[in-house]
C-alpha cells in the first residue's frame, strides 16, 4: 500500500511539471500569473511536508502499538511461568517433610509469596501498556481527525490540478482568439473559462487553508499524545522495577537470615545430669593402696600417737616412753615414727 501512494505521489508531481511546462508553451502573461501566487504557493510547499509529518507519525504510532503489544504477548507468557513457580514453592513449604529443620520451608514460602507478588506488578505493568499506551495510540492511528485532515489534503491536491488544466484550457483560448479576428462565441467561451478558472482558484485557497489547518491540528495531537503515552510507558516501568526491588530486598534479607541462623547455630548439646566417671588409674589408686605414716603425717601439722615400744630418754631434751603411752607429736623424724609405727 505504501509503495502505491509513493508511486501515485511521483506520478502527481510529473503530472505538475507537465503541466507548468504547458502553461509556459502557451504562454501568455494570465496564464503564467495563474500559480505565481507566493501565498499560495507556500501554502501547498507547507500541506506538503504536514502530509509527510503526519504520516511518519503515524507509522511511528503504530510501531509502538506492535511493539507495545508483542511485549505484552511475552509478558502474559512470563506471568504465567512465574506463578507455576509461584506454586511449585508454596507446595514444598506446605509439604516439606525434611526431618533437619524447617529452613528451607520457610524461604520456600517466602519465595512463594514475594514471586507471586512480582508476578502481580508484572501484570499491573501490562495491563498499563495495553490500556495507557498501545490503545490511546491505536485509536489515533484509525481515528477521524488524521483520516479527515488527509482527505482535505488529498482534495487540495486533485483540485489545484484540476485549476492548473482549467488554467492551460484558459490560456488555449487567448491564444487562439489572438491567432484570429475572433467571434462572440469564442469571447464568451474564454469568459466562461476563465470565471470557471477564478472560481477554482478561489475554492482551492479556501480549502488549502482549512487543509493546512486540519493537517496542523493533527501533527501537533500527534507529537503531543505520543510523547505522552511514550512518558506514561516510561513511568508505568519505571514504577513496576521499583515495587519489584523492594520486593526483591525483602526477600534476599529473610533468606539471608535463615542462612546466617543455619550456619551460626552451636552444634547440638546431649543434656546428662550424672557427672563423668572416675579414670582407671583413680580408681585403682583409692582402693589397692593405703597410704603410709610418712604421708599421713605430712599432711598435717601435729598430731597424738601411742607408743608401740618403750624408749629410755638418751638425753635431757627426750622423754621415757612405755608401751601404751599416748604422746602429742609437734615435729616428726624416722626414730618417733618407728616408736609410733
Amino acid at each position: 500500500m505504501e509503495a502505491i501512494r509513493k508511486q501515485a505521489s511521483k506520478l502527481r508531481e510529473q503530472v505538475a511539471r507537465q503541466q507548468q511546462a504547458v502553461l509556459k508553451q502557451f504562454g501568455g502573461g494570465y496564464a503564467d500569473s495563474v500559480f505565481a501566487d507566493e501565498g499560495e504557493a507556500q501554502q501547498h510547499s507547507k500541506l506538503e511536508k504536514l502530509y509527510i509529518s503526519t504520516r511518519a507519525a503515524k507509522h511511528f504510532q503504530r510501531d509502538i502499538v506492535r511493539g507495545v503489544e508483542g511485549y505484552i504477548v511475552t509478558g502474559s507468557k512470563q506471568v504465567e511461568l512465574g506463578n507455576k513457580l509461584c506454586e511449585d514453592g508454596k507446595k514444598y513449604g506446605v509439604e516439606n517433610t525434611c526431618t533437619s529443620g524447617s529452613t528451607l520451608s520457610r524461604a520456600a514460602l517466602s519465595f512463594a509469596k514475594a514471586r507471586s507478588l512480582m508476578e502481580k506488578e508484572r501484570a499491573n505493568l501490562l495491563k498499563a501498556f495495553g490500556t495507557q499506551v498501545a490503545e490511546p495510540l491505536r485509536a489515533m492511528v484509525m481515528g477521524a481527525p488524521l483520516e479527515d485532515a488527509r482527505h482535505l489534503a488529498q482534495r487540495y491536491d486533485r483540485m489545484r490540478q484540476e485549476a492548473e488544466a482549467q488554467a492551460i484550457e484558459v490560456s488555449k483560448r487567448q491564444m487562439k482568439l489572438r491567432e484570429t479576428s475572433g467571434n462572440g462565441d469564442m469571447i464568451s467561451r474564454l469568459e466562461a473559462a476563465e470565471s470557471k478558472l477564478q472560481e477554482l482558484k478561489s475554492n482551492m485557497g479556501t480549502l488549502g487553508k482549512e487543509a493546512v489547518a486540519a493537517m496542523t491540528a493533527v501533527e501537533a495531537q500527534q507529537q503531543r499524545l505520543t510523547l505522552q503515552r511514550l512518558i506514561a510507558m516510561v513511568e508505568s516501568e519505571r514504577s513496576y522495577h521499583q515495587r519489584v526491588l523492594q520486593i526483591l530486598d525483602q526477600l534476599e534479607r529473610e533468606m539471608v537470615s535463615e542462612r546466617q541462623r543455619i550456619e551460626g547455630a552451636p552444634p547440638p548439646v546431649i543434656e546428662n545430669s550424672m557427672p563423668p566417671p572416675p579414670a582407671y588409674e583413680e580408681v585403682n589408686g583409692i582402693f589397692m593402696r593405703t597410704p603410709t605414716v610418712a604421708e599421713l603425717v605430712e599432711t598435717v601439722e601435729h598430731f597424738l600417737a601411742e607408743a608401740i615400744q618403750s624408749y629410755r630418754a638418751e638425753s635431757e631434751t627426750e622423754l621415757n616412753l612405755s608401751t601404751g603411752d599416748y604422746i602429742v607429736v609437734r615435729k616428726s623424724n624416722s626414730t618417733i615414727l618407728s616408736l609410733c609405727g
